[in-house]
């Protein structure tokens, strides 16, 4: 089976905030907003469920969801950087990892959606 970048670049943007919350606790002692950084880990799960759907719409559902909490995630990071918990390199290096998992996802999104109105 071929690997699927989507796949692997959502459990590395995962982990990326895994470390990114333990940051946050640790050393910047901020303990409400790092929370919401786990709709940046649900991304992947939403991938992977995605990845064993039983139809097409299942699987542009499940993608869809993934895009929402990526979306989501993008609003934390902001709210994170414009009160200064992460600063602006910290903040573009990850929104940046966001920004391009949102753009593969919606583009899977839009091609299953075309390829199932195509046949």
């Amino acid at each position: 089976m071929k690997e699927s970048i989507i796949k692997n670049k959502s459990f590395i943007f995962a982990i990326r905030m895994v470390r990114l919350y333990k940051m946050l606790c640790n050393d910047r002692k901020e303990f409400v907003l790092s929370k919401q950084l786990r709709a940046g880990t649900s991304i992947g799960a939403n991938v992977r469920e995605a990845l064993n759907a039983q139809s097409t719409a299942d699987f542009v559902h499940k993608c869809a969801i993934a895009q929402k909490e990526c979306d989501e995630t993008l609003y934390w990071l902001e709210l994170l950087k414009e009160t200064e918990y992460i600063d602006e390199k910290e903040f573009v290096s990850v929104n940046n990892d966001a920004e391009e998992l949102l753009k593969i996802i919606r583009s899977i999104i839009l091609t299953s959606k075309k390829r199932t109105h195509n046949s």
